[in-house]
């Protein structure tokens, strides 16, 4: 993880909202609607699962269970989370979305698994559209490493998080028909802006070497403000945005 990196994810500086403006978000929603289980809480909860669900997926697969099994496994566990509302055992004082549901799968693993394993995937329930095909393609590309199931874990949900703030970003350049743009100067996010061939990269884009150091200025503000908004939905409170931020960058930056 680049200095650059860091820079970008941490230093918010004016773009932060100030803690009274923060509004309900997924796993805030989610944790307030408690055993209530309304619509929108339980919208809010299998959209967070669709998004996070890899990890544990990856984190089953390193306990040892064969590609099958951890398929059938993972959806049954997403089915029944999403059935059984098991919201209302998080704690609601410090809840962090990835916590909770790494807590939680292990309890299921420890005490549900030779069900589940015996029943039809997901138990008859509706799936949620997780991409199988590709994880396995993605669990082959991964490096080997010695760290803790626990470790690799939280290193796959920072991977998985940042892919889908940079998934926002492009998916916003995109539609404003700046997507040639946004594919040149994407780049420029993890890049140390004194080694940047801007000069270069302006003449190509048919810029100024101002202009093009103001679209950079904006994209990495941009960039910042949505990686804040996305990790906003796996915590209770504003406050944890900053914890959990330094906390998944810590993560990236330790060595396998």
């Amino acid at each position: 993880m680049s200095t650059e990196t860091k820079r970008l994810s941490t230093d918010s500086g004016a773009n932060s909202l100030p803690r009274a403006a923060f509004v309900p978000t997924r796993w805030s929603l989610v944790l307030r609607a408690g055993r209530s289980d309304t619509t929108r809480a339980k919208e809010a909860l299998a959209t967070l699962c669709e998004t996070y669900w890899y990890p544990l997926y990856a984190y089953v697969r390193g306990r040892g269970h064969q590609r099958e099994d951890a398929q059938d496994l993972t959806q049954e566990f997403f089915a029944r989370l999403l059935r059984k509302n098991w919201i209302g055992d998080a704690d609601r004082e410090r809840g962090r979305f990835r916590s909770f549901l790494l807590t939680a799968l292990k309890r299921f693993l420890a005490d549900e698994w030779d069900k589940a394993r015996a029943q039809k995937r997901g138990g008859g329930a509706q799936l949620l559209p997780l991409q199988f095909d590709t994880a396995e393609t993605r669990l082959s590309r991964e490096p080997i490493d010695d760290v803790t199931p626990e470790q690799s874990f939280e290193r796959r949900w920072v991977l998985v998080l940042l892919d889908e703030v940079l998934k926002r970003l492009r998916q916003e350049y995109e539609q404003e028909g700046k997507a040639g743009l946004f594919a040149e100067i994407n780049p420029c996010l993890v890049g140390d802006g004194a080694s940047l061939p801007y000069a270069e990269l302006a003449k190509k884009l048919g810029l100024s070497e101002f202009a093009l150091k103001s679209a950079v200025h904006r994209l990495r503000q941009r960039y910042r403000k949505l990686l804040r908004d996305e990790i906003a939905q796996t915590v209770a409170e504003r406050r944890e945005v900053d914890e959990e931020l330094q906390h998944l960058f810590a993560v990236l930056s330790k060595k396998g």
